[in-house]
């Protein structure tokens, strides 16, 4: 059983509605970059090699921020830390727009990456809050918002493209919506965090072998979730062979079974239990994946990423709830340790697809990934739970 806490000023649909928006508000920030990355390189005339090694520098300011976060949340709480972070990654956005040159734009991704991982873990630390208010499972429906706000974001990034208006507008468009939204329902967020079971305060700690079993299967999930993110397109083109208006296809499959599932994750959570729910995540990892790389035409392959979103959309959401509720460790801090773990596979799995590519070709690359993904039903079965 979860340990309820008592926050007697709202209701607690009112905490979940505001932090909603705040999950809404980084899903957007985060997917208006992505929209206009083709435009960027443009204006600075960069090169494939040259886009590839700049884009490093985002990851890098998320790891970067990862300890700081963490230490942050568990300092000031996360109500103040969510409030600032939802303010400084609209605003580091703004620094993506009118980056004159490479290096500068480079400087502004390391704090892009950083403001997102502040918000990240400050959001998600709330998350865990709201759930013990709730005694169930809920943390998937946040980040379906994430995801929703990915969709909403893309959509919008098109449209301004279509207006022919420039990457700095658009932002701008994207900072005032991000900022009025967060001044609205501040003040609806959670007072203050869920307490922890047991007593220590230090926040310097190891990471226990629950959560390096966490982190391990967020590992796993996120592996795949990076190949889907940056291969589906290619493998749609060179394995595939679609025509070129069904090459982003497959991507569309799988972003929409992904948010979806982490809308109706929590309901099949409490059923089954999260064992289980975790085990057969890496099943529908791995049955997904397979048949894109068994029968690799159109509609198989379309069905097969269908799956595979399907398969990851419950895995970080439940490790973080996991995580937030440790025993030992305070909820930011074990949220960064588990993300901070989890975070290299979203690092590793692209470039991974490209040297085993490189050696036997895209299809044994993405059989390798669905194997991988299957760690988490290999892992699933050794964590603790409190069902």
């Amino acid at each position: 059983m979860q340990i309820a806490y008592s926050i007697p000023l709202r209701p607690q649909r009112v905490y979940r509605i505001a932090l909603s928006i705040f999950f809404f508000i980084q899903g957007i920030v985060f997917a208006s970059w992505a929209s206009r990355i083709p435009d960027v390189k443009i204006k600075l005339q960069l090169s494939d090699a040259q886009l590839g090694g700049l884009l490093f520098a985002l990851p890098a300011g998320q790891l970067a921020g990862m300890a700081l976060s963490g230490y942050l949340v568990s300092r000031f709480g996360s109500r103040g830390v969510l409030m600032v972070a939802a303010f400084l990654y609209p605003s580091s956005l703004l620094l993506l727009g009118l980056a004159p040159g490479i290096m500068l734009l480079a400087a502004a991704l390391v704090i892009f990456g950083l403001c997102a991982n502040l918000m990240n873990i400050s959001a998600n630390t709330q998350a865990v809050g709201v759930e013990m208010l709730y005694r169930r499972s809920i943390m998937a429906s946040f980040h379906g918002l994430w995801s929703l706000a990915g969709f909403a974001g893309g959509l919008i990034g098109g449209w301004m493209v279509a207006q022919e208006q420039s990457p700095f507008v658009h932002f701008c468009v994207i900072f005032s919506l991000a900022i009025i939204l967060a001044i609205l329902t501040g003040s609806f967020l959670l007072p203050r965090d869920a307490p922890r079971k047991t007593g220590k305060n230090n926040i310097w700690v190891k990471p226990d072998r629950n959560i390096i079993l966490l982190g391990m299967i967020t590992f796993a999930c996120m592996i795949c979730e990076g190949t889907m993110f940056e291969w589906t397109g290619v493998y749609f083109n060179q394995v595939v062979h679609a025509p070129v208006e069904y090459s982003r296809l497959g991507f569309i499959a799988f972003m929409s079974t992904m948010a979806g599932g982490r809308f109706t994750a929590d309901y099949f959570i409490t059923k089954f239990g999260v064992k289980r729910m975790l085990q057969a995540s890496g099943v529908i990892i791995l049955t997904g994946l397979m048949t894109a790389v068994i029968l690799p035409m159109l509609i198989p392959s379309t069905i097969g990423f269908l799956i595979t979103g399907l398969g990851v959309a419950a895995v970080v959401p439940l490790s973080f709830s996991l995580a937030g509720r440790s025993r030992t460790i305070p909820p930011g801090v074990a949220l960064a340790m588990v993300s901070s773990i989890g975070f290299f596979g979203f690092l590793l799995g692209p470039p991974l697809i490209g040297f085993i590519a490189e050696a036997f070709g895209l299809r044994w690359s993405f059989a390798v990934i669905a194997i991988l993904g299957l760690g988490t039903t290999l892992l699933a079965g050794r964590i603790k739970t409190e069902e």
